[in-house]
């Protein structure tokens, strides 16, 4: 199961292990019931520490990993490959001993949980935001004994997927009760378990004293800003919903100048460790309400977050990114997770073998179309505009599969359901004014982005698309205050683009800095 290259990488991290562990195999007769075992047998032999038992669990293939002596594990049900092939190794060495780079107040937040907390996660191996939900609640189970967690490949046990209407990934339950979807974080897990907690954060984070630099927003051009004013010596902070952004949600990236091919949770969790580097001070899961800026040119600008948190800068940088535009029908909000999907490579695998439709006839749309007509059915790609707008090479992939049914000059006007998932669409034909219906299971919608700008529309001046209007150095319309990147006028929405805005806009508040009259500096000096 493993080649030559990833045994070595495993071995050498085995060697972190510091109290013995167990692997408990629970093996039926079927293929990948064979497949586990091989991978099972090939770990268990790079290290001393490591011991191979049976059990009869109800999932089977399915394998825990045990501190030996001891009830403390993680289950997976279904191979650890793929993106959850680092959860793997972490979960080895976790339970093995090795502690967590996890921050030590978090740490110690988890520990003091009280009550007992089963937890189930059911994953895709190409989604790329499962590994982040399968990691932070294996590390819980690691460090607090009322907590327990099994990773579940939805598309291996299906007849669970099923049974409990689960249409997208990751899908978390506690108790056997719906705990949450998306991607989520560790402080995110605890805050939702942990109800006082995002009120003691707020109070924290209130407290803290004036930036020089306040930016709002942890996706590329965030992150570069922030590393471009750190660099100078000025007190930065980064304020962001969930850093990286956008990029965490991206599968495959190939345009960015000399790295040929990445993976966007690979691209943030890098970008964060650069910015980690400098003095940043980093407030995640932090959503920004309201802009308040300052009442005279020199003074505080505040921002208000809506768990309650405000913070006071000399300079700010909005570079809050965009998110999904939404068909905006009927029926899609009420089948969102449902049948409706905004990651083909994150869902997809759940919709193997049924009818889907994607909507958007641009490259991401061409691309999510190609993908899914290798896991599903069939594929009806709906595109509003009399042709494809994606790039030629796309356009003829597309044309060559023989389960691809492509739309044109097609206006989508209504999800259909059951009332637990889709059952179809209805759009009409713009050329003939005609309404057709069109049956099927799943519908991925690709069909661009819109700017996370709503909080601001009473501060700064935006177009009406929403984007923050900026000048060639980044200035918005307020003096004091700068944006970058995708929430911009700036052309062409390209994560290069976007670190290029970003630094430009952090060296723009640096030059408005040290350009401000010395009485404004004192004035701000005595404020703070």
């Amino acid at each position: 199961m493993l080649d030559a290259n990833l045994t070595q990488q495993l071995k050498a991290y085995l060697v972190n292990i510091r109290q013995p562990i167990e692997l408990v195999a629970s093996l039926g007769d079927d293929a990948k019931s064979r497949q586990m075992g091989e991978l099972i047998d090939e770990i268990a032999v790079l290290s001393d520490q490591i011991t191979v038992v049976t059990a009869d669990d109800k999932r089977k293939p399915s394998f825990m990993i045990r501190r030996a002596g001891t009830d403390i594990g993680v289950r997976f049900a279904g191979m650890p490959m793929g993106h959850e092939f680092t959860s793997l190794v972490l979960a080895l060495l976790q339970v093995g001993g090795h502690p967590s780079k996890a921050a030590q107040d978090l740490i110690a937040q988890v520990q003091a949980l009280d009550g007992k907390f089963h937890f189930e996660t059911y994953f895709s191996l190409s989604c790329q935001n499962c590994p982040d939900v399968v990691q932070a609640l294996n590390l819980m189970a690691v460090l607090n004994s009322g907590v327990t967690h099994t990773a579940i490949d939805g598309a291996l046990f299906q007849d669970e997927v099923t049974e409990r209407k689960i249409m997208a990934v990751p899908t978390i339950f506690l108790n056997g009760e719906p705990f949450g979807q998306g991607r989520m974080e560790l402080e995110q897990i605890v805050a939702k378990l942990d109800t006082g907690a995002t009120a003691r954060i707020a109070e924290k984070i209130s407290q803290k004293d004036a930036f020089d630099v306040l930016v709002i927003g942890g996706g590329p051009a965030g992150g570069a800003a922030a590393i471009y004013t750190a660099r100078k010596g000025i007190r930065t902070g980064i304020a962001a919903e969930r850093f990286g952004g956008q990029v965490l949600d991206t599968m495959a990236i190939e345009n960015f100048i000399s790295v040929p091919h990445t993976e966007g949770p690979k691209l943030a969790a890098e970008l964060e460790r650069h910015v980690r580097d400098y003095d940043v001070d980093i407030m995640n899961l932090q959503r920004a309400d309201k802009l308040i800026p300052a009442a005279s040119e020199g003074g505080l600008h505040e921002v208000v977050f809506e768990s309650g948190a405000s913070l006071k800068a000399r300079t700010i940088i909005l570079s809050t990114g965009a998110r999904w535009r939404q068909m905006n029908v009927p029926g899609e909000d009420t089948y969102k997770n449902k049948g409706v999907a905004y990651c083909p490579h994150c869902d997809g695998p759940l919709y193997k073998g049924k009818r889907v439709a994607v909507i958007g006839g641009g490259n991401s749309g061409v691309e999510a179309a190609i993908d899914l007509a290798g896991i599903v059915a069939h594929v009806t790609l709906v595109e509003y505009d009399s042709d494809l707008r994606a790039d030629a090479v796309l356009q003829r992939k597309l044309a060559s599969l023989s389960n691809v049914r492509i739309i044109t000059s097609a206006l989508t006007t209504e999800v259909h359901g059951d009332g637990d998932r889709v059952t179809g669409l209805s759009y009409r034909d713009r050329n003939h004014d005609t309404m057709h219906q069109v049956e099927l299971e799943g519908i991925f919608v690709q069909i661009g982005l819109v700017p996370n700008t709503e909080w601001l529309r009473d501060a700064i001046a935006l177009t009406p698309r929403g984007e923050i209007e900026i000048d060639h150095r980044g200035h918005t319309s307020q003096p004091g205050i700068f944006a970058a990147g995708d929430a911009t006028t700036v052309p062409f929405k390209q994560i290069v683009i976007a670190m290029g805005e970003g630094s430009k806009a952090g060296l723009s508040a640096f030059d408005y800095l040290i350009r401000m009259p010395a009485e404004e500096t004192r004035d701000w000096e005595e404020a703070a």
